[in-house]
């Protein structure tokens, strides 16, 4: 997907001077509230028009103030998911789902509605009326009627934004299998870094009703680690869990890490701040710390007044926060193998 736009839009005090052009299938808007997100997203969907400039979409004119271009939101054939649901209370869930697909023409379906059910694991709720679903179970609704209207593109704008923590960890897992599995292209709003982290590969910064920069969310999780209060924070993919003791032994690559049970039995993402990682450059010997084990340093680099330190390679890497003193007294290099302690504790849950 190549999405081309220059926008202007004028509301009350707010002004909108949006221009980039960016090319990729998972792509984030990310910024603070009020800095223009949802109505540039409204801007693209055709659900408002801009006073001037022009939005193009793998090279056709949707709009364009000068040639006097303005799809119709039909048209432009994008489908939006909202914060909230915006279900269809007369429908049933399965009336919901059918919504848009039933109005396709035939040769548009690009989906099957088994599939999107079986990937979202909605089909015990077809019959059920949405009035009676929880917040998640409401979500994956709206995604899989999204999904099978076969947009040309899909926007998410902040999805998960009235969701609590539980609920969160519960639909991410969701959204990452089934966006991956049906290679739609998507445009993900969100002022979360961690979501646009585990959804997102280029990211569109929105500051003040203007782009700021196009960047990553890894690279901009490193940047503000310095300023953050957690840190920069490591998401590790824990499987195989497993008694031990008190605690919970998971697998995690080669290794197998302690947890105190938290969670449950159950495997998934896991959060760990850059704070929480502490470096020896000889083995401790005896510590409290129920994670003791050796990496390399592949990267090292400075961030304001602490010095990221890179240990591993993806899918099992983990990047740990240290002072300058720190980093030039444990004599830190790249290449260079150091001794990491990580408490039970401070592993936390996300999906």
């Amino acid at each position: 997907m190549i999405l081309d736009v220059d926008l202007q839009k004028h509301l009350g005090d707010f002004q909108l001077d949006a221009t980039f052009r960016i090319e990729g299938k998972r792509i984030g808007l990310f910024g603070p509230s009020g800095h223009g997100k949802s109505t540039l997203i409204n801007l693209l969907a055709g659900l408002l028009t801009a006073d001037r400039g022009h939005i193009q979409l793998d090279g056709e004119s949707m709009y364009h103030s000068g040639s006097r271009v303005n799809q119709s939101p039909k048209k432009r054939h994008i489908a939006v998911v909202f914060q909230h649901a915006h279900l269809f209370p007369h429908y049933s869930v399965k009336g919901n789902l059918l919504y848009g697909y039933n109005r396709l023409k035939s040769g548009q379906h690009k989906l099957k509605p088994d599939e999107v059910i079986d990937a979202l694991e909605i089909g015990k709720l077809l019959d059920r009326q949405v009035t009676s679903l929880s917040g998640g179970e409401r979500q994956r609704v709206a995604l899989g009627r999204a999904l099978l209207a076969s947009p040309r593109l899909l926007i998410l704008d902040e999805p998960l934004s009235a969701l609590d923590h539980n609920l969160k960890g519960q639909i991410i897992p969701y959204l990452r299998k089934t966006l991956s599995r049906f290679d739609i292209p998507y445009l993900y709003i969100s002022h979360s870094l961690s979501e646009m982290r585990l959804l997102t590969d280029q990211i569109v910064m929105l500051n003040q009703g203007r782009v700021d920069t196009i960047t990553t969310a890894e690279e901009m999780a490193l940047q503000r680690m310095a300023s953050d209060h957690r840190g920069y924070v490591n998401h590790l993919q824990l499987t195989n869990p497993r008694e031990q003791g008190t605690l919970l032994g998971y697998r995690w690559g080669k290794k197998e890490l302690y947890l105190t049970d938290r969670n449950g039995h159950h495997e998934g993402l896991f959060e760990l701040s850059s704070k929480e990682i502490l470096l020896f450059k000889d083995n401790p010997g005896a510590v409290s710390a129920r994670n003791l084990f050796e990496m390399t340093i592949t990267d090292i680099k400075p961030i304001g007044h602490s010095v990221a330190i890179t240990l591993g390679n993806e899918p099992n890497m983990l990047i740990s926060q240290v002072m300058h003193e720190a980093a030039h007294e444990l004599d830190l290099k790249v290449g260079g193998r150091v001794f990491v302690a990580i408490k039970a504790s401070v592993f936390r849950p996300l999906a």
